[in-house]
């Protein structure tokens, strides 16, 4: 496959059913490769993700260059900005256009409170990045906005062992994305990491991370795609294998979400098997803050389904790969969807935003959906393809995190095809 856009239309109505092995996940894959970089002894991961964020991660740790570019790849940008920033080398982080537009002052701002010796090289606030040696030893305590993006903290967090007089983090205000945080640290006390988080205050002592063989778990963000497809089924049953029944995984509130939308899930000793086995809830509301990369997945299965579905927690969908707010408004709106902002008076105690998506896809006879560089845009709305042919432009967007999507999409009966 090219990257041409692509037609992706069902052979036949007949059940959906498969055994799907999905890739290892790439949020935990990065976490652990940040951590065989900052471990003495070298250990083994297994299942690594094969997503171009992780391909990249893993690539530049191995490098002995001085420029790296990550592309598109934010997650990677934003682990090695804290990495480099220990590494005592002089060298220069970039990548795509787009990411040179995601702003990156949140967690460069605490690094060089730390002590770190970090440049803008063209716009204040914003990639690329050149570092510097210096002595991480100014500070051992940080305060930082807990309402940035949950891997800027992250990224603090897995080097805080390898800092000086290790690391206390108070973090100020409500935490978003609380369960990628307890990912990390759960991660890290797999590796022999002892912290504390009491309230608001994470405090990981200076220590060293130790050698152990690793296996990464199965995507639940990628699970999530299969679960939209069952929900929009009339009769489906599809095995999904290598996810884990006890995930730190926040996306894996995905298998509790979907009973609202008929679907059951079953784990077994390889993974899990989800079928559609009851009726659909009219309403639909979620807080998503711990879990956003599923957020458009669900407005999608609301969509298609014709449910209303009330959305808050989203605060940080407007600075992931694209502003995916508008991309929902635009793409749901061609289909007679309304993805709405509430206003502030339905809100008036919480100060909560509330976006609302109401109605159901009326779909007109040749569809096509820009996935604006965002691989989640691409895999959200792919599973519409059960209920009308439709169209995906740029459609390789998936390798960044799942490139065996259209493969795996195809064992399911789905004939996808090059729009000439």
């Amino acid at each position: 496959m090219d990257n041409r856009t692509i037609k992706i239309s069902r052979k036949n109505n007949s059940p959906i059913s498969a055994t799907i092995s999905l890739d290892g996940s790439k949020s935990i894959s990065n976490r652990v490769l940040i951590i065989q970089a900052l471990t003495e002894k070298k250990f083994d991961i297994h299942h690594l993700s094969t997503s171009n964020d992780t391909v990249a991660l893993s690539n530049i740790l191995q490098s002995e260059g001085d420029v790296y570019d990550v592309g598109a790849a934010g997650t990677t940008f934003r682990f090695l900005t804290a990495f480099l920033s220990i590494q005592n080398k002089t060298c220069v982080l970039t990548g795509s256009d787009r990411m040179k537009k995601r702003p990156i002052g949140g967690l460069v701002e605490p690094l060089r409170a730390l002590g770190a010796n970090i440049t803008y090289l063209e716009n204040e606030g914003y990639p690329p990045l050149k570092f510097q040696p210096a002595n991480t030893d100014k500070t051992n305590r940080l305060k930082v906005n807990s309402q940035i993006s949950s891997q800027f903290i992250t990224a603090l967090l897995l080097i805080a062992p390898s800092l000086p007089e290790g690391l206390i983090l108070e973090l100020e205000g409500d935490i978003v994305s609380r369960s990628y945080i307890e990912l990390t640290l759960d991660i890290m006390k797999q590796f022999g990491i002892q912290y504390t988080w009491e309230g608001q205050v994470i405090t990981v002592p200076a220590q060293p991370y130790i050698a152990k063989d690793f296996t990464v778990e199965s995507d639940w963000s990628a699970a999530s795609y299969y679960y939209s497809l069952v929900a929009l089924s009339k009769t489906a049953n599809l095995e999904l294998k290598g996810l884990f029944e006890n995930s730190f995984q926040g996306d894996a509130i995905a298998s509790e979400l979907y009973k609202s939308f008929g679907v059951k899930t079953a784990f077994n000793e390889s993974g899990i098997v989800i079928a559609k086995e009851s009726e659909v809830e009219s309403t639909f509301e979620h807080d998503f803050i711990l879990c956003p990369d599923i957020a458009q997945t669900l407005a999608v299965t609301c969509a298609g389904l014709g449910v209303e579905g009330l959305f808050t927690g989203l605060q940080t969908l407007s600075i992931k790969e694209t502003d995916r707010i508008t991309a929902l408004r635009n793409e749901l709106g061609k289909m007679d969807v309304s993805f709405v902002k509430l206003p502030p008076k339905f809100s008036p105690q919480t100060g909560k935003e509330y976006f609302l998506v109401s109605g159901q896809v009326q779909f007109p006879e040749t569809i096509t959906f820009p996935t604006y560089e965002d691989h989640r845009m691409a895999m959200a709305f792919a599973p519409l393809a059960l209920l009308h042919p439709i169209q995906v432009e740029e459609p390789l967007v998936v390798r960044k995190s799942y490139p065996e999507f259209w493969k795996d999409f195809e064992k399911l009966e789905f004939e996808i095809a090059t729009v000439d």
